[in-house]
Order: C-alpha cells, then structure tokens, then sequence
C-alpha cells in the first residue's frame, strides 16, 4: 500500500471530536490532511453516514481512526471504498451483528463497571462525579472535569445499533490498547484486536488515552497510513 495521505478521526460516545486536537497537530505537522467527524451519536446509521459523508469529500484513500464507541462507527463505516486502513483507540470492534450494547452486556467478573446512568429520553450520560476515575484518570483534574461537563448525550440507538458486515474482515487494522482502561478492560481490548487480525500496540493510559499519549496515537496512525 502505497502512503496515504487523508487521515479521518472519529469520536466515541460521552464526548466529541474536540479531544482529538494533539493528535490532529502531530498529524497535520506531519503533513497529514486530517477531518475530524462530528457524530451527533443518535444512532449508529446516522453517525455511520455522517463518517462516510466526510470519506466522499476526501481526495483519495483515508485511515479512518476510531475512539471507543467510533470504533463500532468505523466498523461500519470502513466498507467505504475510500478507507485505505482502520485504527481503533481503545475502541470497540464488533462483528457481524453485534452492537456495542451486546459487547458490554456480560462484563467479566471483576471487571470495571462504566458509570453509566439510567437512560433519560433515549440517552446515556456518565456520572459527573465518577467520570475522571473511569474514563480520564490519567488527565490533569481540571481537564477530566471538563470532558465530565461537556458530556455529549449518546442515544441508545447508536449504542445498540447492530454492525452488517465488519470493515476489518475486509480491510487491514490496527489497534491500540490502553493498559490502564477502566472503560473497556485491556483483555477485551486484546479479544477483539485479535479477533480482528489488527496489529496491536500499547500504552499506558486511561480510556482517554487518545487526549494523554497522543504520540502514541500518532504514531499508530501514521504507521497504518505507511509511513
């Protein structure tokens, strides 16, 4: 594959495309073009076309990168003829009809339980006040309080959303897993890489490991483009 060029970040649920940032500055130092998704995360079919959307405008092949929940978006999404390669952060990746919801409903024992709070009107927030432990406990305080603050609602739709046929039977992947995720066990991370035949690397860090090593991600990233 020769090196491609186009690098498009999508965005888990709780949060948006804004923690992306050092990623999106190490890509773009690096000459990369880089697009960021906004996913409303109502449903995974809306945010799947809202991916595929910025894939169109793009000249040329992409890697498409997904955080958490965007992995489920990539997944679906990656079919499209312009991804090149996908790269899940932490992230889910679900086969043929499996959602996000099914891949969290029988955690291991012992495993951490995500704070997530009863549904309001078909949505999901974190608890405010468990959030930093569980999803950003690598980042300074007053960061971790902002994302808990920031909170973008995630439909139950987007997270029981069903995949058709998973991008990574069909396209080469990588992963990386964070060693220190209360979100998503690090052995269920390393399940569903293997599972997906990615190439898998490490680092030491929260589930918002994409917001405290971006180099790591950043690297990934651009070995997936070939470089």
């Amino acid at each position: 594959m020769s090196a491609v060029k186009n690098i498009v970040l999508v965005h888990g649920g709780f949060v948006d495309g804004s923690g992306w940032q050092s990623v999106h500055r190490l890509l773009t130092q690096d000459g990369f073009n880089v697009s960021v998704v906004q996913n409303p995360t109502v449903s995974l079919v809306d945010d799947v076309a809202v991916t595929q959307r910025a894939l169109d405008a793009l000249d040329g092949p992409a890697v498409l990168v997904g955080h958490s929940y965007g992995g489920a978006v990539i997944t679906e999404a990656g079919r499209h003829d312009g991804v090149a390669a996908l790269v899940y952060i932490a992230a889910f990746a679900p086969d043929k009809d499996e959602s996000v919801g099914t891949l969290v409903a029988d955690p291991a024992p012992g495993a951490p339980v995500p704070p997530i709070l009863p549904p309001v009107d078909g949505f999901l927030f974190l608890d405010r006040d468990k959030f930093a432990a569980s999803f950003a406990g690598d980042l300074p305080a007053e960061d971790a309080a902002f994302l808990a603050d920031a909170q973008v609602p995630w439909g139950l739709d987007a997270l029981n959303g069903p995949i058709t046929e998973p991008a990574w039977r069909a396209k080469p992947s990588w992963y990386l897993v964070a060693t220190d995720d209360h979100m998503i066990p690090p052995p269920v991370q390393h399940q569903m890489a293997e599972r997906a035949g990615a190439t898998v690397a490490e680092a030491a860090g929260s589930h918002a490991v994409y917001v405290s090593q971006p180099q790591a991600v950043a690297d990934l990233i651009k070995q997936a483009a070939g470089q």
